[in-house]
């Protein structure tokens, strides 16, 4: 008996996997064989009527678009995030510029691709869409960011699909209501990066792979490559969802009984890997013509996830308790005890399912544990197959209890089942909403110095904030300051310590993000004084870090403790609602808002006055 048959009430509709064993497959032309399917599927969409099955899924994913772009121009004009503002939509912008060729691979260019279409179907063009973000990018980030939004609401349907293929409709309906309101997912769908885009080619994937799993057919094979070949270039570790494809392939192979039934499957599962390569190759068509390009960027890659001198605060050292830990807020708690016990039930009851399913995640999480640097987003490749596990075995719970307590109590258990499942990620989900709607604190640290803060002052900004916040147009109108910029900053980006605390001679060396606290120095107080750079801007991104690891930056701290003795605070901008307490520094929380105490969106923010020195104030 398979899983499918523990479940009750089943609303399916596929064809018999392979023939029984020792009968060969009946011959019959591919041109008959696509008329046929053709026929079937013009009438069951002429048959097609409104059911309660898909106003739920209408319904499902309306409320999921929604509370995807609930806060959507969150830190508008600035766009915070260093990834968002580094990667995609520059690159999409650029191509505008340079053709195709992104010359960048070291994140897949299918995502910046689709950018790239849209603003050029939005805006009309090269020239409009530059003239735009030069002079108010907030509807190009938007717009970007409600694409991502989009397409994270498609993977959605489709992962409905993969669930109703693999399983049953309600199934289906739990494992996308779980996926439309877990916290990962839907924060991310609020920026414009990669990661959310690519579950909907993953989905994709599962739902071929289901197909093939139950009835073999070529356009399984077709959708499940198609679906592997652009998770791919949309994100390299997209590819996990090949292994369910190569297991549904072998169980299709063994079950087809014959030698001839067999190669059958391997012919099909050859064109899913045709498909495949074609789905890469079309969006990400420069893997191949400028492959040496794309080589080094995969080497990078592998260098950056694998390098972590720069990853000061992080909060754990094993990647795989890391990830179980991410797990439990960014999926939640419920979902991934449910998914992990889907396993063991799955194993008793449909060894075929399990073998499909459960290889994947388990895998992915030994390999990116592996890792020296890790963060919950990475875990969203195989937040599908979680997804449809913990909602299988919602079902099954269900079930089997209804047939213990009665049908009476089925709608009771199923609300309860729905609602343990989904309330946490609901919750937080909302909360996230909520708190993207408010002004970012950097944006009220901005508008407090614009108003006291007189233009071409020295200034000394922690790497909180991109190189636009310091400008407006008021001042590359008026060359305020020669560079576009209302105040002169102090060069954070420049160093002439090395991240092992050893000295380097003129002229230093750039320092990235991650590095600036291993930069600081009480020495540099005096620094500042001599040169007049009076006004000092601290973030919790950048404080946090050094604090989460004193032992590691013992000049950082020695650096704060001087600052606060030497300065008055002049101005606190706080992302907490009143009486909560700060959240400790964490490469996800510190970003994403998490936690309930978050009120509205960015770092806690400190800007100080320094009084020695040519700072001191006049008269004294």
């Amino acid at each position: 008996m398979s899983a499918v048959d523990h479940l009750t009430h089943r609303d399916r509709d596929r064809a018999p996997a392979s023939p029984p064993p020792g009968v060969p497959p009946r011959r019959r032309g591919a041109r008959d064989r696509a008329r046929a399917e053709l026929r079937d599927t013009v009438a069951r969409a002429r048959a097609w009527r409104p059911t309660r099955w898909s106003a739920a899924i209408v319904a499902l994913l309306l409320g999921s678009f929604l509370v995807r772009i609930w806060g959507v121009d969150h830190g508008m004009p600035y766009a915070y995030n260093a990834d968002e503002n580094a990667h995609f939509l520059p690159k999409a912008i650029g191509l505008f510029g340079h053709g195709w060729n992104p010359h960048y691979f070291v994140n897949p260019p299918a995502y910046t691709y689709v950018l790239h279409i849209v603003f050029a179907g939005w805006f009309g063009g090269r020239e409009a869409v530059a003239s735009q973000f030069a002079s108010d990018p907030t509807e190009v980030w938007v717009v970007a960011r409600v694409t991502a939004a989009a397409l994270g609401t498609l993977g959605i349907w489709l992962l409905y699909l993969a669930g109703k293929r693999f399983f049953d409709r309600r199934v289906g309906l739990l494992a996308a209501g779980l996926m439309a309101v877990a916290f990962l997912p839907v924060f991310y769908s609020h920026l414009a990066l990669n990661d959310v885009p690519t579950l909907a080619p993953i989905c994709l994937s599962l739902w071929g792979t289901a197909g093939i799993l139950h009835r073999g057919w070529t356009r399984d094979y077709v959708v499940a490559g198609l679906g592997l070949g652009l998770a791919c270039a949309t994100k390299y570790t997209g590819g996990i969802v090949l292994l369910p494809l190569l297991a549904a392939t072998v169980f299709q192979m063994l079950q087809a009984g014959t030698t001839e039934g067999a190669l059958v499957h391997l012919r099909r599962v050859l064109l899913a890997g045709v498909m495949a390569t074609i789905g890469f190759v079309a969006a990400n068509p420069y893997a191949v013509l400028a492959f040496d390009e794309f080589r080094d960027g995969l080497e990078h890659q592998t260098t950056v996830s694998g390098d972590s001198f720069g990853k000061l605060g992080l909060t754990h050292d094993n990647g795989i308790e890391y990830y179980l830990w991410a797990f439990t807020w960014g999926l939640g708690w419920v979902p991934i005890l449910a998914a992990a016990i889907a396993i063991g039930v799955l194993l008793a009851v449909d060894r075929r399912m399990a073998v499909v399913l459960a290889p994947a995640p388990l895998i992915f999480l030994y390999f990116m544990g592996g890792q020296e640097r890790f963060f919950g987003r990475w875990l969203l490749p195989i937040f599908p197959i979680a997804c449809i596990l913990a909602a299988f075995v919602v079902i099954w719970a269900v079930d089997r209890l209804a047939r213990r307590t009665g049908p009476t109590w089925k709608p009771a258990l199923m609300s309860l089942g729905v609602v343990l499942l989904c309330g946490q990620g609901l919750l937080y989900s909302l909360h996230s909403g909520l708190v993207l709607s408010r002004d970012d604190t950097r944006n009220l640290t901005r508008a407090w110095m614009v108003e006291n803060v007189a233009p071409r002052s020295k200034i000394v900004v922690e790497p909180i904030v991109p190189d636009a916040w310091a400008q407006d147009a008021e001042s590359i109108m008026r060359q305020t300051t020669g560079n576009g910029n209302r105040w002169i900053k102090f060069p954070t980006s420049r160093s002439n310590i090395a991240n092992d605390g050893s000295f380097i001679p003129d002229p230093g060396r750039i320092v990235n993000i991650e590095d600036y606290e291993r930069t600081l120095a009480p020495e540099l107080i005096d620094r500042y004084e001599e040169d007049q750079y009076c006004y000092v801007v601290s973030g919790s991104t950048q404080r946090g870090r050094a604090e989460a690891e004193p032992e590691q930056v013992p000049g950082a701290i020695a650096y704060y403790k001087e600052l606060e003795k030497r300065s008055i605070l002049v101005r606190e901008d706080s992302p907490y609602r009143e009486g909560a307490d700060p959240v400790d520094f964490n490469f996800d929380w510190s970003f994403q808002y998490y936690p309930l105490a978050y009120h509205r969106p960015g770092p806690l923010i400190r800007v100080y006055r320094l009084t020695g020195g040519r700072c001191a104030f006049k008269g004294r």
